[in-house]
């Protein structure tokens, strides 16, 4: 999971972030180090995580949660990454389904710009709201889902 969270940052960031992190050598390490946490630490019990995978490889990873501003608030996607040769196939709204129930109100941060992923949250119900923020170099508008 941490090789395709590396190996996928890489192919969406690249441009938007700065080489320095994206090819930093102990990347690799902190998302293993990341992703124990994420699937052993009884503080995230409450996520959901799914991988996809196609003949027998790893292809794509998500994991949504609690909102961190609002426990009452709609679920978060925290990430959804799979290899840009996936891209189109289903993998992405499989993998946002699994942790996400499609008649669930939901919110996430995307990159910006990054229209490829906006079009595929606008697709699945999300629309921006208008909220930014900068994280790791990069900036990063909300995306919300509201089912009534």
């Amino acid at each position: 999971m941490a090789r395709v969270h590396v190996d996928t940052w890489r192919e969406s960031y690249r441009g938007l972030m700065s080489d320095d992190v994206l090819d930093d050598p102990a990347l690799l390490s902190r998302r293993e180090s990341f992703w124990a946490a994420a699937l052993t630490d009884p503080r995230y019990n409450q996520n959901s995580v799914a991988v996809a995978s196609s003949e027998g490889a790893l292809i794509g990873i998500a994991m949504s949660g609690p909102s961190p501003e609002d426990a009452d608030g709609p679920r978060q996607l925290y990430l959804l990454y799979a290899y840009a040769a996936y891209h189109g196939s289903g993998v992405g709204t499989a993998l946002l389904n699994a942790v996400i129930d499609r008649t669930a109100s939901a919110a996430l941060w995307v990159a910006d710009p990054n229209p490829r992923a906006q079009a595929f949250y606008r697709k699945n119900g999300f629309v921006a709201d208008g909220a930014v923020k900068i994280e790791d170099e990069v900036r990063a508008v909300r995306m919300i889902r509201t089912i009534r």
